[in-house]
């Protein structure tokens, strides 16, 4: 399965704007299934578009709110990686401000909890 990011602000707004909600305890997820409406993307290959959202409340510190990003990412591409089947959806997520201080594990067992919620 293909990890690829959100490129666009129309796309990430869309999301935001008209996507599910899913709340966890380090990060909350709002998705919508089906690739992002872009000429350049293929709509029939399958691929999860991601993308991340921090604002300056969360954290006055950007180095700080660069990191929660990094470590949403990484949690999502280790859990992608383990799965072979997957729908094509598109996801923005926002971290929660105890994803800095917590356990790398907890935001795996979030990104697992919410790839379980889709998939079945």
């Amino acid at each position: 399965m293909k990890l690829s990011r959100l490129s666009s602000r129309k796309v990430c707004d869309r999301v935001m704007r008209q996507g599910k909600v899913w709340k966890g305890k380090t990060l909350i997820i709002r998705w919508m299934s089906g690739a992002p409406k872009n000429p350049n993307i293929d709509p029939a290959t399958r691929a999860i578009y991601a993308g991340t959202y921090a604002s300056v409340r969360l954290d006055k510190s950007a180095v700080k709110r660069n990191r929660m990003r990094r470590r949403c990412r990484e949690a999502l591409r280790k859990e992608v990686k383990e799965r072979d089947i997957l729908p094509t959806i598109q996801l923005l997520m926002t971290p929660r401000s105890t994803s800095l201080t917590c356990d790398f594990a907890e935001i795996q067992k979030d990104i697992s909890a919410f790839l379980a919620h889709i998939s079945g």
